[in-house]
Parts: C-alpha cells; sequence; structure tokens
C-alpha cells in the first residue's frame, strides 16, 4: 500500500528536496504541498494524506495549531502529523504533541531516515527518539498546562503489565523491544500498548509518551532504557 504525503512548509524549495526525496520511494507518494498551516488543515481534508509533513513556522496558521485542528477533526482521525523542526528540542514541539502529533524529526535528518520515519508514523506507531523527549519532558514538565489524562489517579485504570508497558514506550522502545524486554510476542506487547491507550484516552504512542512523564509514572531523572 501506498503511503500519501502532504508536505507543509512555507520554503518552497525545502518542499522540492522532500517531493524528490518522498517520491522516490516506491512505496511513498507526495499527494499536496501546503505553504502554509491553512492550507496545510485545507489539503489534509481534500487529499486525506495519511502523514503531513509539518513545519512548525508557517505564516497565516502555525504547524501547532495547524496540528491541533487536524487531530481535532473526526474526520481525519487517520491522518498522522510528523513535525519537522529546525532544532531536536523546539520549544513548541512539546505543544505539538500534546495537540496531537505523532512524533518530530530535525531537519538535518538523514535522507533514509526520513522516509523510514514517514514509515513509522503511517504504521500507527510514534517516532519519539529517547533524548529528544526525555529532553522535551524535563523543559515543560516544570510549567505543564492541565491534562485531567495526567491526573495520577487515573492511572489507576492500568493493570501492573499496562503501567510496566507504558513506560517502556516512555522510554522510547518499540514493540518489538518490549516484546523482547517482557518476554512475549510483538502481538501482545502492541495489544498492552493499545489497551492503555485506550484507558488513557491517548490517540496515540506520542500521547501515551507525555502522559507517562506528566502523571509521574516516568521521572525524567531515570537514565535511558538501553
Amino acid at each position: 500500500m501506498t503511503v500519501r504525503v502532504l508536505l507543509a512548509d512555507d520554503q518552497k524549495l525545502i518542499r522540492a528536496g522532500f517531493r524528490a526525496l518522498v517520491d522516490s520511494a516506491a512505496d511513498l507518494e507526495v499527494v499536496g504541498e501546503a505553504a502554509t498551516g491553512r492550507e496545510a488543515v485545507a489539503l489534509a481534508r481534500s487529499t486525506r494524506a495519511d502523514v503531513v509533513l509539518m513545519d512548525i513556522r508557517m505564516p497565516e496558521l502555525d504547524g501547532l495549531a495547524a496540528t491541533a485542528e487536524i487531530s481535532a477533526d473526526e474526520d481525519l482521525a487517520g491522518v498522522r502529523v510528523l513535525i519537522l523542526t529546525t532544532f531536536e528540542v523546539d520549544e513548541y514541539v512539546f505543544q505539538a504533541l500534546r495537540a496531537g502529533a505523532s512524533g518530530f524529526l530535525g531537519k538535518g535528518v538523514e535522507p533514509a531516515e526520513l522516509l523510514d520515519a514517514i514509515r513509522t508514523v503511517a504504521a500507527g506507531d510514534a517516532l519519539l527518539s529517547p533524548k529528544a523527549t526525555r529532553g522535551l519532558i524535563a523543559r515543560f514538565l516544570a510549567h505543564p498546562e492541565p491534562d485531567p489524562r495526567a491526573a495520577p489517579e487515573r492511572l489507576r485504570v492500568l493493570t501492573d503489565r499496562e503501567r510496566e508497558v507504558v513506560t517502556l514506550v516512555a522510554a522510547g522502545l518499540s514493540n518489538d523491544q518490549i516484546a523482547d524486554r517482557l518476554v512475549v510476542s510483538p502481538l501482545t506487547a502492541k495489544t498492552h500498548v493499545n489497551r492503555a491507550m485506550a484507558k488513557l484516552g491517548a490517540r496515540d504512542r506520542a500521547q501515551l509518551v507525555v502522559i507517562a512523564y506528566q502523571s509521574g509514572l516516568v521521572r525524567v531523572a531515570e537514565p535511558p532504557a538501553r
């Protein structure tokens, strides 16, 4: 199945480079280009893209607001937003994840990594490097916006195994890595992740990571999982 990709960046040259790269992959296809956040939202609706490569800083409507609009639209429930940022830890990225983005990448990423990132997000997985995730949470956890999903008491709905799985997701582990860690099948790991997301009202793994940190289930000071 071909993954349909929408490019949202205010710089035409950058969009052209991304288009050439994405279209070079047999399983990916660019279905539209947006120069503003408003255009990105409109094209997400009209093209039914699977993944939107969204720049943070755009005219009319910035990438953060555009991401929020796309994520809030029930008709666009299957559209995933992958944030592209100049810096690995951008002051807006944390808010973008809360708004519904499925992950983020620096614009200096290697071509092959970008293509793999698009496939990862299209498959429903979050793209969050452990280093960048910890940096984001550490930077903004001191002044979090209220989020009822992240209240510590909400975690009571999770089983012990689901809490363990959420902790591993927050550490940046994939389903396969979680399966290896817990000595279960990848399908079982995925089932636990999906149940935790459903119980906590998380749209995807990215929001599950944010909830894990904001609720206190995972602490920033913890060392990265190996």
